[in-house]
């Protein structure tokens, strides 16, 4: 990867959706900018807010995808991401002090 470039990979439950009453919703149907969660894969060498794991919310619309042995990946720019989601840290000994 060069520069502030990122190799994200799709969550493979952005395909389709399910409404609040168990309807489901193709990934065709139109309702909307939505943006997409992926995971991090590859990042250049000048990014400096994700890591290699991290889970991105980005654009759809503003994507390149690439095909890598036989994976499509999607191919952004740093500054076109939205988020970075937490990760999920184990509890910690440390008690709530009120």
């Amino acid at each position: 990867m060069l520069h502030d470039r990122v190799l994200v990979a799709l969550d493979k439950d952005a395909s389709e959706r399910r409404s609040v009453s168990g309807i489901v919703i193709p990934a065709t149907a139109m309702l909307g900018k939505r943006l997409a969660w992926a995971e991090v894969v590859a990042a250049g060498p000048t990014v400096r807010q994700v890591a290699v794991g991290d889970r991105v919310l980005f654009d759809p619309e503003d994507r390149a995808e690439v095909e890598v042995s036989a994976h499509d990946y999607i191919l952004l720019r740093e500054r076109d991401l939205h988020a970075v989601a937490e990760r999920d840290e184990p509890a910690s000994d440390v008690g709530l002090y009120l």
